[in-house]
């Protein structure tokens, strides 16, 4: 296989870590995306491993590293621990292999930058960040909406991003790195404004346990002003909930009416139509089918058009200012930076 930014061949794929992350995008590059295959999976659970690899007839590597150095896989989908996204993706990047890396970019702001300049130095895109609601269709709709003027100058934006269950290896601060960073991506996008300023308020917890509910109040370059509610322990499911506000009218992802009330033993779906899932796997099923086969497409055509290490390094910028002001910083900037002409 020649280059494999400009092939109308099958892109080869490699996918390294295979949580319930990992697992969907292994099953979506097997079986729906036109154009794609899986030939290798590595994770540190290798009874695992093998077993989704023999599932889908692919190889199961022996390191991550192995995975990503074997000739016969084109391009590498990252869903491992943050902590290995930036060293993972600076591998990749060495060999000029096109990657699709889940969000962080990387689990420092200075790691993300090296990834930035790496890929800079390379001259050519070649890494995509998960951020896979620039491809759920209604977040889609939502967005040509805003952009499109259909209610006036925007002045505010709410969103709401619950999980059922934290993850044991949660901090305080990755409630913001980890979760909060769909909105910090996703909010400048939806608004085609970039973000200037965080504030973080957490909800009251004893002494030594998690910051499991907090709420953010970002400002954009335009003027607007966004609130943000993370919880990482709602119980009763995971659920998203974005509304926009204009001088002419209001946009919203659902249209509420009535009155819900949801508890972990209620049914999915509340009155006013919002469907509660118990994942993000779940919730945004059409979304990272979708955001795959966009990532296969443009490794195909020879040229990458999803979410860059830009906007990854972007979304860790707002991240790690939303840390600051978690740990009693107040008002906190968001550094601003020019952007590299790659990214263009």
């Amino acid at each position: 296989m020649g280059d494999p930014m400009t092939t109308t061949e099958t892109v080869r794929g490699g996918v390294i870590g295979i949580g319930a992350m990992g697992a969907a995008h292994v099953e979506n590059l097997a079986r729906w995306v036109p154009g794609a295959s899986v030939a290798r999976i590595f994770d540190v659970d290798i009874t695992r491993a093998q077993t989704i690899a023999d599932r889908v007839g692919a190889s199961a590597s022996t390191s991550a590293e192995e995975l990503i150095r074997s000739d016969d896989v084109d391009a590498v989908l990252i869903a491992a621990p943050d902590p290995l996204h930036e060293p993972l993706t600076l591998a990749c990047l060495e060999l000029g292999k096109p990657t699709l890396l889940e969000k962080p970019i990387a689990s420092t702001l200075e790691g993300g930058r090296r990834v930035v300049d790496a890929e800079v130095q390379g001259g050519r895109r070649l890494v995509q960040l998960g951020f896979m609601r620039h491809y759920d269709p209604a977040y889609v709709a939502l967005r040509e909406a805003v952009v499109g003027g259909s209610i006036g100058q925007v002045k505010a934006a709410h969103c709401v991003h619950r999980n059922a269950h934290s993850h044991p290896s949660h901090t305080d601060e990755s409630v913001l790195f980890g979760s909060m960073i769909h909105e910090f991506d996703s909010v400048p996008w939806l608004l085609d404004d970039p973000l200037t300023a965080v504030t973080v308020f957490p909800a009251g917890v004893p002494e030594g346990q998690l910051k499991d509910l907090q709420v953010a109040v970002l400002e954009t370059r335009g003027g607007s002003v966004v609130t943000v509610e993370v919880y990482i322990n709602a119980d009763y499911g995971y659920d998203i909930h974005t509304e926009v506000t204009g001088t002419a009218g209001t946009i919203s992802l659902t249209p509420p009416y009535g009155v819900s009330v949801r508890r972990s033993t209620s049914d999915a779906a509340g009155v006013d139509g919002r469907v509660v899932t118990k994942d993000g796997t779940e919730r945004y099923l059409d979304a990272y089918r979708i955001e795959v086969a966009g990532w296969i497409d443009g490794i195909r055509a020879g040229r990458l058009t999803g979410p860059s290490a830009w906007d990854g390094h972007r979304a860790n910028a707002a991240a790690f200012a939303a840390v600051e002001s978690l740990h009693g910083g107040g008002r906190v900037l968001v550094p601003d930076e020019d952007r590299p002409d790659l990214y263009s």
